[in-house]
């Protein structure tokens, strides 16, 4: 093949690999395999960049973090359904239908709707243009949302390109969910870190989206379904069944298990199955939609100011129960973190037993008053996660109960428990702790530290328990004689492990940084620390200001980075880290080495409408080559905004804060000059 074949080659099969993955839920290789493909087009597109194009799969994560989102308008207003909470308001909603028929000279024995699965997430419009990616909008009030373009093309459930799609520009709508799967792992990290978990998938997702960096987007794998098309007039289907299988042909994601009911009793049948039959998916559901199929009839129907009379949300009943709350225990985290939790009375909710939940905090619980042995009202936030919502009002003897009140001491070591005056989380300051170590070497071993796949919580109670290790730097002593003593474990899983734990020597140094378990470093933080010193002593080192010159690095975080590293404790940890192997620092290939700051440097550009001589993404890149920064939207730091044809409101905003304004020309003779 030629360079450009293998590049095709490449993206189609990248492309079929994403939509079994993210769509489907269906791979067909491994994640090693996905990134090889991926490898291999990055080497093939940097020796070849004037094959580059903007919808290949390596151009998902572009640019660097926008400073704000543009207000855009939808073309078409995106309305809100009007909902129905029983059968009664199911049928009362076709019997509406019905006599707007009528009305308009239409009368049907019954309806033909279509009833799809409503995804709990954030409205979306896409406009595909010559079936390219143009514009992603959220769906704000309904007539604007914000343009998060950047953010929607990091989805790979979204594709960059139709696949024999209409030459018209159009717009495709439907929701951005996040997986539970995802949710979890990303709330697991969230308490791992400390921060706010977040309350659903729902939040989460909407969250994501709106997140100034698409690189950060990126991590949070977020799915689509896309349910609705708006063409020109004469472009498109007369159904909206055929609507769908078109999305579909054009592989756009569509939910599957959407159907055709001929009546309402067929509607109701089918909400009837996905009551408990959606607990099975692995993203959030709340109803279901139900539109007439019909489009001619949707007209004849029209809309109200708020709703359109085609369609109504039925929405599931709340997935709660109540049981009894046998007494609330204290977990404590690895960075000794003490987190109330309530054990229950097993009960059945959402599909499944649930015999502990979450109470988050002290304050938590005495804003809700709930005590040991109350009757306490149980749900699963988003379906997912337990949590208690309160006890239930006005029940015998509630208040002659005692309040709980978290203990003086580590319910672990014994020792006391400290808060600090600016929080409400109490924490064991102890770092002998046996529960903060066991805590911290899983997140040590975890996949987003070292990725040591064999050491997991039942192996590092072993460990713990047996006295094998008493910190992280213990793993690298451990023999595989003394592994294959320990209960269900022989030589070759000892060995499996020894190499394991010996191979993650080896790791990029943002990993090592990670499994330290210091308060407030995530990856990204991480990464950026790593990128900044490329050695731990060099991080170790940095005063308070160098640190927060870094970017993502803020104050809170760099007070924790230094106090962690000032601590004697950790300083000897770190030596016997580096004298068992432990990778202390970046390799010098893989060093940025040209750091001369650019002609452009210290400025920043705006590009709005089409440029004749470049796409947008090749005239970022020039910029960005000669050291200037690419915002998404204008403000009065910006140095200059730079207009070809048609360009959109970035342009007004320009005028009307006297920003400096580059036609095409002007912006040629720039970026020769520099």
């Amino acid at each position: 093949m030629t360079p450009a074949e293998r590049i095709e080659h490449l993206r189609r099969q990248i492309r079929h690999h994403d939509e079994l993955y993210y769509v489907r839920a269906a791979p067909e290789i491994t994640d090693a395999a996905y990134d090889a493909l991926m490898r291999e087009l990055l080497a093939l597109e940097r020796a070849h960049p004037g094959l580059v194009t903007p919808d290949s799969p390596t151009q998902r994560v572009g640019g660097r973090p926008v400073e704000g989102f543009e207000t855009v308008e939808h073309r078409v207003p995106m309305l809100s359904l009007d909902n129905a909470f029983s059968e009664d308001e199911l049928r009362a909603f076709d019997e509406r239908v019905r006599k707007g028929l009528a009305e308009a000279g239409e009368i049907p024995a019954s309806v033909r709707y279509v009833a799809e699965l409503k995804i709990d997430g954030l409205s979306i419009a896409l406009t595909y243009t010559a079936g390219r990616l143009t514009r992603g909008a959220t769906r704000g009030d309904g007539v604007r949302g914000e343009d998060v373009t950047a953010n929607v093309r990091t989805i790979r459930a979204i594709p960059l390109a139709l696949t024999d799609g209409p030459s018209e520009a159009v717009e495709v709508r439907g929701e951005v969910y996040l997986s539970r799967r995802m949710f979890e792992h990303i709330n697991r990290e969230r308490e791992q870190e400390e921060q706010p978990l977040f309350a659903n998938p729902r939040n989460a997702a909407a969250g994501t989206m709106r997140n100034l960096d698409p690189a950060e987007v990126a991590k949070r794998r977020l799915g689509a379904f896309m349910y609705q098309l708006v063409a020109p007039a004469g472009v498109g289907p007369s159904t909206h069944r055929d609507m769908l299988e078109a999305l579909a042909r054009w592989e756009l994601p569509v939910e599957p298990h959407w159907t055709v009911c001929d009546g309402i009793d067929a509607v109701v049948a089918f909400c009837d199955q996905w009551r408990d039959g959606r607990h099975a998916l692995d993203f959030d559901t709340d109803g279901v939609v139900v539109k007439v199929d019909d489009l001619a009839l949707r007209e004849r129907l029209g809309a109200t100011s708020k709703f359109p009379r085609w369609a109504i949300a039925y929405k599931f009943p709340a997935q709660q129960e109540t049981t009894r709350l046998l007494e609330i225990r204290v977990n404590i985290g690895r960075t000794g973190a003490a987190t109330p939790y309530a054990v229950l009375e097993p009960v059945l909710v959402a599909g499944s037993t649930i015999s502990m939940a979450t109470l988050h905090n002290a304050e938590d619980i005495r804003r809700k008053d709930v005590r040991p042995g109350d009757l306490v009202i149980i749900e699963k936030a988003g379906d997912v996660i337990p949590k208690v919502v309160g006890p239930v009002p006005n029940q015998p003897g509630h208040d002659t109960r005692p309040e709980w009140v978290m203990p003086a001491v580590c319910p672990v070591c014994g020792s006391h428990l400290q808060r600090a005056p600016d929080e409400v989380v109490w924490r064991c300051e102890n770092t002998s702790c046996p529960a903060r170590l066991r805590r911290g070497l899983f997140h040590f071993a975890s996949r987003g530290a070292m990725d040591i796949e064999g050491l997991g919580e039942e192996r590092i109670e072993q460990l713990v328990s047996e006295g094998l290790v008493g910190d992280i730097a213990d793993l690298y002593a451990l023999t595989v004689d003394q592994l294959a003593a320990l209960e269900r474990m022989g030589p070759k899983s000892a060995q499996k492990l020894v190499d394991q734990i010996a191979r993650s020597r080896q790791h990029e140094l943002w990993r090592v940084v990670v499994g330290l378990g210091i308060r407030h470093v995530g990856e990204r933080a991480a990464q950026a620390l790593a990128g900044a010193f490329f050695s731990l002593p060099a991080i170790a080192q940095a005063p308070v200001e160098q640190l927060q010159e870094v970017p993502e690095i803020g104050p809170v975080v760099a007070g924790s980075v230094r106090a962690w590293f000032g601590e004697p404790r950790n300083t000897a940890l770190l030596r016997r880290l580096a004298d068992a192997g432990v990778r202390m620092e970046v390799p010098e290939a893989d060093r940025e080495t040209d750091r001369t700051p650019g002609p452009l440097a210290g400025r920043t550009y705006v590009i709005t409408g089409t440029l004749d001589a470049m796409s947008r993404d090749e005239a970022q890149a020039a910029l960005e080559r000669l050291g200037a920064k690419v915002s998404g939207s204008v403000s009065r730091k910006t140095t200059g905004v730079i207009v070809g044809r048609e360009p959109g409101s970035k342009l007004e905003k320009a005028e009307a804060l006297g920003v400096p304004i580059l036609d095409e020309a002007a912006f040629r003779r720039l970026i020769m000059k520099s």
